[in-house]
């Protein structure tokens, strides 16, 4: 007789139910790898159209950040594009300021289009030009200008999730619109990027110290990758971007990559325990996910879910943005890889 037409444990399961009590051996869902998440695509060419309509309807003012959301379809009302990773694409207009304000999440920027524009952090500002990784350390002060002459569009990415999970969601507005300059522009790459640190530093917490992974130097190291050995199977030419002064992640819950794929590359199955979004910084291909396919271009924007079978195809040469849960995983010893 099984526990579903037992009356007796019908009974017991009854009873506890009264203090929010349920027998482990009536659980229907199978523990399994893998999210609720699904493949998806937000393609440049649909999705260009809306930003500019909304720089038309609202001002920063109003918006304070001019932000569309990428949710994924099987997330609906959580604003996520993976169950850990939050995607936006933001967009400011040129002499417009996005306020000051800090908080608890890690965000990163990846410059999609545009120039003219920066971002300040702590007293630093970057300029914003396409390709760059701009970092945004968790509870640093930060805004955002437009000083050049046209919009210009980027890639917010947030470890939100994480904050949400743990109940340490802080967020605290600037007393000013911006903050106030208190060091040159590159000082961080100068301090913490040119592989020296300086003699007291002491790593105050496990985000990068630098500001901006310029993608002239990114793309060049791609480039002196390929000429110098053979591409990785399922990844191509792929490199990390690293805390220098630990030799780690980024950021301590969101791993983030740049890859080149030559024109021709098709690489194998692959496939992770972590949720990740890419954005096409150059080129033309296709990605398999599982059983659904997406022929991605330039500016388009995709998620591969965890534990799903991931497969790259280049019909140009393409280089791919990527970010994604793993620092987390690995830190928590949770995180895993499978090659097909």
């Amino acid at each position: 007789m099984t526990a579903a037409t037992n009356p007796k444990r019908e009974r017991l399961s009854t009873e506890i139910a009264a203090l929010n009590m349920k027998p482990l051996w009536e659980r229907v869902m199978r523990l399994k790898a893998g999210t609720a998440a699904v493949p998806a695509i937000w393609r440049w060419k649909d999705v260009q159209p809306y930003l500019m309509r909304a720089a038309e309807l609202i001002t920063t003012q109003e918006a304070e950040r001019r932000v569309l959301m990428l949710e994924n379809p099987a997330l609906k009302g959580t604003t996520f594009a993976t169950t850990t990773l939050y995607a936006g694409l933001q967009v400011i207009l040129p002499g417009e300021i996005a306020r000051t304000h800090r908080h608890a999440p890690n965000a990163l920027r990846l410059i999609v289009e545009g120039e003219g524009a920066y971002t300040a952090v702590d007293g630093e500002r970057t300029t914003m030009r396409p390709g760059d990784f701009v970092t945004t350390p968790n509870w640093a002060w930060h805004d955002h200008g437009n000083l050049g002459n046209g919009p210009v569009v980027w890639l917010d990415g947030l470890d939100t999730a994480f904050a949400n999970l743990f109940g340490a969601h802080f967020r605290e507005d600037y007393p000013q619109e911006s903050q106030r300059v208190s060091r040159a522009e590159g000082d961080a790459a100068a301090r913490y990027g040119a592989n020296l640190l300086p003699l007291e530093y002491r790593p105050m917490g496990s985000a990068t110290p630098v500001l901006s992974y310029p993608y002239t130097r990114t793309r060049e190291a791609l480039e002196q990758l390929a000429r110098n050995g053979e591409p990785h199977a399922a990844h191509g030419y792929k490199l990390r971007f690293a805390n220098p002064a630990t030799g780690g992640h980024a950021f301590p819950t969101m791993a983030v990559y740049m890859q080149w794929l030559p024109k021709g590359f098709s690489g194998r199955k692959y496939r992770g325990t972590d949720g990740a979004v890419f954005c096409v910084v150059e080129g033309r291909g296709s990605v398999s996910v599982g059983d659904t396919r997406f022929d991605f271009a330039r500016h388009d924007v995709f998620v591969v879910p965890s534990w799903e079978f991931c497969q790259l195809h280049a019909v140009a040469d393409c280089v791919l943005f990527s970010y994604t849960d793993r620092a987390a995983q690995e830190a928590l010893g949770f995180w895993r890889e499978e090659i097909a």
